[in-house]
């Protein structure tokens, strides 16, 4: 049996994130109509009746009919739009990875201003509802509003970055900006599969079990995926580190205070503490492993970009517990929700937030490198005027 190498890992993953958003696609589509018409199909919610249990979904829809009715127009248009986003992604990987460039630039238009009007419709939903009435608390609002803004800024600086010229940045940025409306399907299998590990949940506390690791699950995937399409081993006038040893060790204590503090302060509510501090951290860990064996293999080789954007977003994953003790005690003190409410929302935006800074950073850094590049380039001669002989 031949092994599996890098191009067939890359193949294998495409095809598994096309399947699950032809799969979703429909869902997302169809999934609020029966609030606006009683009876309407609905596929999702029967195929999650029929894999966990009828009386696990009518429990968890009986409480959304009021929230969603008064925003039901920005609601329906935010769904269809979404399954139509799961369309356009893969067509967009295909025309890119096949260098289709006019269809890729036609539909990556298409794609933008759907972003904007689906999440146009999800911000008028968040708007109208209060966090206490959203689906499973106030917690889960804060991650819809978190994930909103950072795909609307994804976008954003996708689309500079292709009306600027640089087509690396753009493809980061995109990317990520795909990883965070990924958040939507992944979630919708997490409600069908994790009630099997978690028997007896309401799917309101199954959804705050898969915030908590949602948000670093896309942001990594988005990584490798980068990581993935950028073969060069080095990058002119990359120069100096940006993440120095200094900077990666003072992350690494900082993100490791962090966790000593949230691990008990989780681990004080029981039961439901521990499911929460559980699911994140095995995704982070298997994330932190991941980067950092990456960033070390890339310096071995000689990779020396390659091990620079694994060193800023290994320094980003270490500094979001940081962010997360942080955004607790603003949610809690500022905001005036409840402590395990408030650590809830603090630890499950933390990744996704360090993820976007990292994919910041790194976006400085090659413009930097390219404006350093630009800088040492010899000026091109000026042309002397052609002179004409004297006529005798």
């Amino acid at each position: 049996m031949r092994p599996w190498t890098s191009s067939t890992w890359r193949r294998a993953a495409a095809v598994s994130v096309t399947a699950v958003c032809l799969w979703y696609a429909p869902i997302a589509m169809t999934e609020l109509w029966s609030y606006a018409r009683p009876g309407a199909p609905s596929p999702g919610t029967w195929l999650l009746a029929h894999t966990v249990s009828p009386r696990y979904v009518a429990d968890a829809l009986a409480t959304r009919v009021a929230p969603y009715r008064h925003s039901l127009i920005p609601m329906i248009a935010h769904s269809v739009l979404g399954g139509l986003l799961m369309l356009l992604g893969p067509a967009q990987l295909l025309t890119a990875t096949r260098r289709r460039r006019r269809p890729h630039r036609a539909l990556g238009v298409l794609f933008a201003v759907t972003v904007y009007a689906s999440m146009a419709g999800a911000g008028l939903y968040l708007a109208r509802t209060a966090p206490r009435d959203a689906f499973s608390g106030a917690a889960f609002w804060i991650v819809l509003a978190t994930i909103l803004v950072g795909t609307v800024l994804s976008v954003t600086f996708g689309i500079l970055a292709a009306v600027g010229g640089f087509p690396d940045l753009h493809q980061r940025w995109m990317l990520l900006c795909y990883g965070y409306l990924l958040t939507a399907p992944l979630l919708r299998l997490e409600w069908g599969a994790l009630p099997a590990m978690l028997p007896g949940l309401p799917m309101t506390e199954i959804n705050r079990v898969a915030i908590m690791h949602l948000g670093s699950l896309v942001v990594f995937g988005a990584l490798l995926a980068s990581r993935a399409r950028d073969p060069r081993d080095t990058v002119e006038g990359l120069g100096r580190s940006w993440a120095p040893l200094p900077v990666t060790a003072a992350a690494h204590l900082a993100g490791a205070a962090a966790l000593v503090w949230i691990v008990p302060a989780l681990t004080a509510y029981g039961t439901a503490g521990n499911r929460l501090l559980a699911a994140y951290l095995l995704p982070y860990a298997v994330a932190y492993a991941v980067m950092a064996r990456g960033a070390r293999r890339a310096a071995r080789a000689g990779r020396f970009w390659a091990r620079e954007e694994w060193r800023i977003h290994l320094i980003g994953l270490c500094l979001a517990p940081a962010l997360s003790a942080g955004a607790v005690a603003v949610f809690q003190h500022s905001v005036g929700l409840g402590r395990f409410t408030a650590l809830t929302a603090g630890v499950a935006i933390g990744c996704g937030i360090t993820s976007f800074g990292a994919t910041l950073a790194v976006s400085l850094r090659l413009m930097y490198a390219r404006e350093v590049r630009r800088r040492s380039l010899p000026a091109a001669p000026l042309s002397t005027p052609r002179t004409t002989a004297a006529v005798p």
